[in-house]
């Protein structure tokens, strides 16, 4: 009525009252009478402001990619920021223009400028698993990059949520990857055969050893044995050759002995040594040096008869 109109703001919104070109009030969460016609007001919010994003990009082998990401940010100088953008209102509460969302354009363009540059230093395959070394790089320029200062913009964070690479290339990719995987596995295949292989030499020697070991000492033990039997062979030889020593001087006593004997009988007839061997008195000897006197003498003997007669009478008479 009368062009008297109120207006309310949220505690989040900063907002600027002029007329005729001058400012009347400023401030966050005002309300206030004001007269239309006269009256300009803009409100800048000054609540956080979360802005997605997504631009595509290429990368340094010249793969195209997609970065995904979301940036939080907050006004931080209002005077500034309407003093270079157009936040008007209307009665209702509407902006006038489209600069509101300029802003957000301009922070996104910003942050694809700076995450482009990161970009374009890393090969596909590296950046698309660099989402956060992409922003440790970007968010430090983001803060101090004079477009965003200018703008009274105060930037809170930055995350990357994807990097992507293009259907097919992102199918090659897992094609190596799947490819790189299997020979991980068949190498790790073949490892564990190679070790279970080695293990197994690792036991065969062990058993080798052990049984060479074995050997060994058994051969030991056999030298041992072989040289006690030699010891006493050799002991057993020397007590054979005392033993025929022995034996030698025993003989050669017995010999000495019986020659001293048998010395002052050398020179005697051996008839009367065995007639006194055999005794006088034994007709049986008696005869038996008879015949061995004939025999001796059988040349100078014609002829000799004895009959079986007489060899009994004299036999039976030598045995009364």
């Amino acid at each position: 009525m009368l062009g008297i109109r109120f207006f309310k703001a949220q505690p989040t919104t900063w907002v600027i009252h002029s007329r005729n070109g001058h400012t009347v009030r400023e401030g966050a969460g005002l309300s206030f009478f004001y007269f239309g016609p006269t009256a300009s007001l803009a409100a800048v919010p000054l609540a956080t402001t979360d802005l997605p994003f997504a631009f595509n990009e290429v990368a340094a082998d010249f793969q195209p990619l997609t970065l995904q990401g979301l940036l939080t940010y907050r006004v931080s100088d209002p005077r500034r920021l309407a003093a270079l953008l157009d936040f008007s209102v209307d009665s209702h509460g509407a902006w006038r223009t489209e600069d509101p969302e300029r802003l957000r354009e301009r922070l996104v363009h910003t942050t694809q400028v700076l995450a482009r540059a990161e970009i374009q230093k890393l090969p596909l395959a590296r950046a698309l698993v660099s989402a956060d070394a992409v922003v440790a790089e970007v968010l430090p320029k983001l803060r101090a990059s004079e477009a965003v200062a200018m703008l009274g913009i105060e930037i809170l964070a930055l995350s990357v949520f994807s990097v992507r690479a293009t259907p097919e290339m992102s199918r090659a990719l897992e094609a190596e990857a799947r490819e790189a995987l299997h020979r991980n596995a068949d190498q790790a295949i073949y490892d564990r055969r190679n070790a279970a292989v080695e293990q197994e030499r690792r036991i065969k020697e062990s058993e080798l050893n052990t049984e060479i070991a074995v050997e060994e000492k058994k051969r030991r033990v056999r030298e041992t044995q072989m040289a006690a039997e030699i010891a006493v062979e050799e002991q057993r030889a020397k007590l054979v050759d005392q033993r025929a020593a022995n034996d030698r001087k025993d003989a050669d006593a017995k010999g000495y002995a019986l020659d001293t004997t048998l010395k002052p009988l050398k020179g005697i007839d051996w008839r009367i040594l065995a007639a006194v061997g055999a005794g006088a008195g034994d007709p049986k000897a008696s005869i038996a040096l008879a015949f061995r006197e004939l025999a001796e003498n059988a040349a100078k003997i014609g002829e000799l008869n004895i009959t079986p007669d007489l060899l009994r009478a004299l036999i039976g008479s030598g045995a009364k």
